[in-house]
């Protein structure tokens, strides 16, 4: 695994209906059993530019670890020698140093004491620390949301700007519900799964909230034609998943919907493997991360030469995707065709 990289573990996760889904007048209304109840938004506080000033507990982990790593180093210091000096074991030293677990403050202060850091750099790492230890509202569903989603939505609620390039399903921030309930029924038929489908619904759709909020961050979404032709739902839970990605790119100024069209000829760079999300955050000293994704794994890279190589992928991706227009477009005519096969098919 390339430095800067970590592994996290992950699982299938789902959304719920919307009360915007467009239906496909050619094809029978499908309905769903299935129902959640209605969460309020969590608040988040907005600064005089319309900006979100949330930070991910995620993202600061991860800082806070790196601050911490470097300041034992810098002071010739092992892991063991620290432990034993504030009285822990070496395993939450690594912890904390990993972004493994949630700091305790009240520990981050002996470490700071310990390596001699005073002034403003000490109030700065209990800044962060404190940053770190906040528990969002993803957190009150536990295991039952999926690691996977509860982990996007801790990142996502902290983000300044969102880059996907999707080669397959549709990203879950475009999903419908009646999407996600499709996908749902093809986990099921892999095996057990581990989530409370109802849960992860909810969760869902909170996560949609906290992107499309007002202030939220920039969301930049490449659909690949390959993917969006190879659909893996029932033709009019496609079709009305295209109508709403329209609809949301129409309505949501922060929010842009490319495809990257079905080229012949020699591609210049290399492109994206699997699916890929760029995050880059309010504060320039909170590292921009890239993500990568496995079928049940997803690798975060905070390197700055591992981030800036798939930074080129994907903008290799954009530069050859069809406009905001023409792609919005492609939607709309691709939905008109799923219909006319229906109906040809019937």
């Amino acid at each position: 695994m390339p430095a800067g990289a970590s592994r996290i573990r992950t699982f299938f996760s789902g959304t719920a209906r919307h009360p915007d889904q467009r239906r496909c007048p050619m094809i029978p209304e499908r309905r769903s059993n299935n129902t959640c109840c209605n969460r309020k938004p969590v608040p988040h506080v907005i600064d005089g530019l319309g900006r979100s000033t949330v930070t991910s507990p995620f993202v600061r982990r991860r800082r806070l670890a790196a601050e911490l790593r470097t300041l034992r180093e810098e002071r010739g210091m092992t892991a063991d020698r620290l432990a034993c000096l504030i009285h822990q074991s070496r395993m939450k030293i690594s912890k904390l140093e990993n972004a493994h677990v949630r700091p305790d403050l009240a520990d981050v202060m002996k470490i700071l004491d310990v390596l001699g850091v005073t002034g403003e750099k000490w109030h700065e790492i209990v800044r962060i620390a404190r940053d770190a230890a906040e528990r969002g509202w993803w957190d009150a569903y536990g295991d039952a949301m999926g690691d996977r989603q509860r982990l996007y939505a801790d990142i996502e609620s902290g983000a300044k700007t969102i880059r996907e390039y999707q080669p397959g399903a549709m990203p879950g921030i475009l999903q419908t519900p009646d999407y996600i309930w499709a996908l749902i029924e093809h986990a099921k038929a892999e095996g057990p799964i581990t989530y409370i489908p109802e849960r992860l619904v909810e969760a869902r759709l909170q996560r949609q909230r906290t992107v499309l909020r007002p202030g939220g961050p920039e969301y930049e979404v490449i659909l690949d034609e390959v993917g969006l032709r190879r659909f893996s739902v029932p033709p009019d839970v496609m079709y009305a998943q295209l109508h709403h990605v329209i609809k949301i790119a129409e309505t949501h100024a922060r929010v842009t919907v490319r495809v990257f069209p079905v080229i012949t000829g020699m591609a210049t760079s290399l492109m994206p493997r699997s699916q890929l999300i760029l995050f880059a955050f309010p504060d320039a000293s909170d590292p921009p991360l890239a993500v990568t994704e496995t079928v049940s794994t997803d690798i975060f890279h905070t390197d700055p030469k591992e981030v800036s190589r798939h930074l080129r992928r994907y903008e290799y991706v954009l530069g050859t995707a069809l406009s905001e227009v023409s792609s919005l477009t492609y939607l709309s005519e691709l939905a008109d065709q799923i219909v006319n096969d229906v109906e040809l098919d019937t």
